[in-house]
């Protein structure tokens, strides 16, 4: 799906659908379909990876150039082992600190990680079976912000209009938000599962061993 279809979906969402008058332009449905495309990135980001050369003698890597990056997933380090071998990892502004393990010799290391997804003219990496969910929130965001900006204004319908308006785009606002709550918490659980996250080193999950601990030691 593409920015233009996307924009179509809300319309027959929002009843928008009259093209000699209509109430949104396409700019500012484009704006709020970006806005929630963005929350959904944050529970469920496009999943890629870069090789980095590692620094001999450092554990320190530079993941500046990751760019639109919402999270780090896993690190491994050295490459070509079976299994994989992930390491823990911190990461603190732009430099990720490979924890555990020998200390790089300057060879490569794979980051996996999540970044913003893209819905532009060309295409999107929104799995298809969330695009009703971006969907949902973007006529929340544009329902609001058309209730907000008919305040004080004539209506022909009344002032009834820009209260429903509002309710609605609230309710919609709400089930989109619960809902990549729920998602973001099931990506978690997926993410825990596949390495040691290190925020989870030194605390354990409800006081025992942090998923994905068992195994680890000695990597």
């Amino acid at each position: 799906m593409n920015l233009a279809e996307m924009i179509a979906l809300v319309r027959k969402d929002l009843r928008d659908d009259n093209s000699s008058g209509y109430r949104w332009s396409d700019a500012e449905l484009a704006r709020h379909i970006n806005r929630a495309v963005r929350e959904f990135s944050e529970a469920v980001p496009f999943q890629t990876r870069a090789v980095f050369p590692t620094a001999a003698g450092s554990r320190e890597l530079d993941i500046s150039s990751l760019s639109g990056m919402v999270m780090v997933e896993a690190v491994e380090y050295p490459l070509g082992l079976f299994p994989p071998g992930y390491r823990q990892f911190s990461v603190w502004g732009n430099t990720l600190t490979i924890l555990n393990g020998a200390v790089p010799d300057g060879s490569d290391c794979c980051v996996y990680y999540g970044t913003l997804h893209t819905l532009d003219g060309s295409g999107s990496t929104v799995p298809p079976r969330y695009e009703e969910l971006v969907v949902s929130g973007a006529c929340g965001f544009a329902a609001v912000a058309g209730a907000i900006g008919a305040v004080n204004r004539i209506n022909l319908g009344g002032g009834a209009v820009s209260r429903d308006y509002l309710q609605w785009g609230m309710q919609r606002l709400r089930d989109f938000r619960s809902e990549i709550r729920r998602l973001g918490r099931k990506n978690r659980v997926r993410v825990s599962s596949f390495y040691v996250p290190a925020d989870l080193l030194t605390r354990g999950v409800d006081g025992g061993i942090a998923p994905g601990m068992r195994g680890t030691e000695g990597i």
